[in-house]
């Protein structure tokens, strides 16, 4: 291992312990946070679809579960993706460090958290009278890498572009809440009509959250499913490494 590349992952980890202890500063219930707005957000969903629209499936709960964590996880990283560059503008100028490492963190600890979450999904399915399957060793990983890759793209290129776009942030916030209605999160893809059910693979998050709930759910991954996802994942991360070697020359001038 070189000297440099030691020194990129002790950077890596003394930013992501700052970030993790910051993230909790002052808080009494710490974790229970990371886990208490899906599970909120579940109960919510549960109420309007289950017992009020009285919608017809089975442990709708448990498929809520499956869904808003990993969305979760993903909501996080781009929401706060477009002023992490601005808010870390005093470390920026004043150590000499490869600047993608700040997205990379802040995708990195919100994984970290969805991972622990997975423990919570366990505990539904087990109150379910289901068990995790053995699927979940190779394929949570594999996700776990492709949801990555995917937020750390979308991450690079939202944070480089809102320093010179500063609209950016609002248009960010607008455009996730429209995209969770438009990802199979909250409703099966069976739903969607005949007609429409091509565009589910046209949006970057559907493939992927559609693998999460067939990997936590079924204990299967669909193979035509998980390659939208990893394509996905692929495009994201080189859009937005080429958007941030392009203009990272000129972070200095903005801040």
């Amino acid at each position: 291992m070189s000297k440099r590349l030691r020194h990129y992952i002790d950077l890596i980890l003394v930013l992501t312990d700052k970030e993790m202890k910051l993230r909790y500063k002052s808080s009494i219930l710490g974790y229970l946070w990371s886990i208490g707005h899906p599970l909120a957000l579940a109960l919510v969903f549960f109420v309007a679809f289950k017992v009020v629209m009285k919608i017809q499936m089975d442990n709708y709960a448990l498929f809520l579960i499956c869904g808003l964590f990993p969305w979760q996880w993903f909501q996080n990283s781009v929401t706060v993706s477009p002023t992490l560059f601005l808010n870390n503008a005093s470390i920026i100028k004043k150590v000499n460090f490869p600047r993608n490492i700040i997205p990379f963190v802040s995708v990195l600890q919100d994984m970290i958290h969805f991972i622990l979450s997975i423990l919570v999904i366990a505990g539904f399915m087990l109150a379910y009278h289901k068990a995790p399957s053995l699927a979940w060793i190779y394929g949570i990983p594999f996700l776990l890498l492709v949801q990555f890759l995917t937020a750390y793209g979308a991450s690079m290129f939202i944070a480089s572009i809102n320093l010179f776009f500063r609209d950016l942030e609002r248009l960010t916030t607008i455009f996730m809440t429209l995209l969770f209605y438009f990802t199979p999160v909250i409703y099966p893809v069976s739903m969607v009509p005949d007609k429409y059910k091509f565009y589910v693979n046209l949006n970057p998050l559907g493939p992927l959250m559609i693998s999460w709930r067939g990997l936590f759910l079924d204990g299967k991954l669909e193979l035509q499913t998980v390659c939208f996802a990893l394509l996905y994942a692929v495009i994201f991360y080189a859009l937005g490494s080429f958007v941030y070697r392009r203009l990272s020359v000129r972070f200095g001038e903005i801040l």
